[in-house]
């Protein structure tokens, strides 16, 4: 394993850095996968007994923003703090592990800030100005980070489980928020007002999660065990997830597919152009010329512009259920094609968001928490999701449901995860106060090392003299 990245690099002359960079990118999960009894502990993010900001209680999310440096954390005992994880403040004795103090905290000596738990904080998608938390003090605040004042804050009419705002938003800056209540409140950081209220669910929603393809969808899941989609322009949900609608396998083939595809067109062209014209998929051009094929979320909610209303559904497909219990973890793909659900059945289930149906993956038994909300993480690749399974996190591979990586370090429960695609590290908080942060056991010399032991130079050229 230590010899293969540089053997490959060697052999097919790579002397592309964006190349090099892949190949170690993928050197480290692969040894964060297969060397898990070595996998170490690299940083141990906490504040300095000595520091009147010590946290006095479980950490409750984390999120990073768009570069990857800054880490917001939140906890249960009212405070919020950002960390700059490229840049340590302390070490151990040994000198292996750093210590991180917060660069920026708010707690409840903060004039401004939250009474109880700080149940989730979320970056502003666009840059570091803005962050935003929501608490159980049934208060949803929007923070300067410069200033460390509130910018805007909203009423919620219960306690605060979840917040979320769109990554590929353009047309709005909506805050998703859900609550105690059974009604999804949609916050305008613009105007400092409530948009509109989504109504669905039958008990409080404790997870909601934007769509990665489109600004407009929201998914959301409730303590009802339901798992709602939303075109957030219409009222009421156009699809309500079913455990037991599930398919055999994956998608059809893309053959399969273009079969289906012509029929469906053959059929309606003997209707009249325009009919055929309807039949066909949709494409995007892109700057090569080249056509991609949209997914049907983003192509469904596009053509709901023509329609008064999405179609309504039978009122059994309104009560179906995602899990026998709450559901308490919601994360997409990168890629934006599936949706990974946790609920308080214990149970990991993955859904094809194309079709709506249950993949039937079966992942291994593992027992999540039930009475609050998890962070559930993804890596880049999409191979490996992690999840706080009480006091340990555990690595599963996504599409067979085995259990590849089972990481102890924490004393108490294991409440939020977060996945570094910048330096393919995790990062896990939980109920000892305490911010681990898991890497291979590799450092960047050993990955470009080549078969002979000489190293490879970043910039180095492929010329012979």
């Amino acid at each position: 394993m230590r010899g293969r990245c540089g053997r490959r690099l060697q052999t097919e002359n790579l002397g592309s850095f964006a190349l090099i960079y892949s190949a170690i990118v993928l050197s480290r999960l692969e040894s964060l996968l297969f060397n898990s009894p070595t996998t170490k502990i690299s940083f141990l993010l906490t504040v300095a007994p000595s520091t009147p900001y010590r946290s006095l209680s479980p950490f409750l999310d984390l999120r990073f923003e768009a570069e990857g440096r800054y880490l917001l954390s939140s906890a249960s005992d009212a405070s919020v703090a950002v960390y700059d994880v490229q840049r340590a403040t302390d070490y151990d004795g040994s000198g292996l592990i750093a210590k991180h103090k917060p660069i920026v905290v708010v707690d409840k000596q903060h004039e401004q800030g939250h009474k109880y738990a700080i149940s989730t904080a979320i970056w502003y998608p666009i840059d570091t100005g803005l962050f935003i938390t929501g608490s159980y003090d049934h208060y949803i605040n929007v923070w300067d980070t410069n200033t460390t004042q509130v910018a805007v804050n909203f009423k919620m009419p219960g306690k605060v489980h979840k917040t979320a705002m769109s990554p590929v938003a353009t047309s709005h800056m909506l805050i998703a928020a859900g609550t105690e209540d059974v009604q999804v409140r949609l916050c305008d950081i613009s105007s400092g007002a409530f948009a509109h209220t989504l109504s669905g669910h039958r008990d409080g929603v404790m997870s909601v999660e934007w769509s990665a393809s489109s600004e407009w969808v929201l998914v959301t899941g409730g303590c009802d065990g339901a798992i709602r989609f939303w075109d957030i322009r219409r009222a009421g949900c156009f699809r309500v997830l079913d455990q037991s609608h599930s398919q055999l396998g994956r998608r059809p083939t893309l053959l399969t597919r273009s079969v289906t595809n012509k029929s469906s067109t053959l059929k309606s062209s003997s209707v009249g152009p325009s009919s055929s014209a309807k039949g066909r998929p949709s494409h995007k051009k892109m700057g090569n010329g080249m056509s991609i094929k949209q997914s049907a979320i983003a192509r469904q909610v596009r053509g709901a512009g023509k329609q008064r209303l999405h179609p309504g559904m039978l009122s059994s497909q309104d009560r179906a259920t995602a899990h026998y219990g709450a559901v308490n973890g919601l994360k997409v793909t990168n890629d934006g094609m599936y949706l990974l659900s946790a609920g308080s059945d214990s149970r990991l289930r993955l859904w094809d968001i194309e079709s709506g149906c249950n993949t039937l993956v079966n992942f291994e038994t593992s027992r999540l928490q039930a009475t609050k909300a998890i962070q559930l993480a993804i890596s880049h690749d999409s191979k490996l999701v992690f999840a706080p399974c009480m006091s340990t996190t555990k690595a599963f591979d996504l599409w067979s449901g085995k259990t590849m990586m089972d990481l102890r370090g924490h004393y108490e429960n294991v409440n939020c995860c977060l996945y570094s695609a910048l330096d393919q590290e995790l990062y896990t908080g939980g109920n000892d106060r305490k911010i681990l942060v898991w890497s291979s056991s590799k450092v960047a010399t050993e990955e470009l090392e080549g078969r002979d032991g000489q190293a490879f130079a970043i910039d180095q050229d492929n010329w012979s003299d």
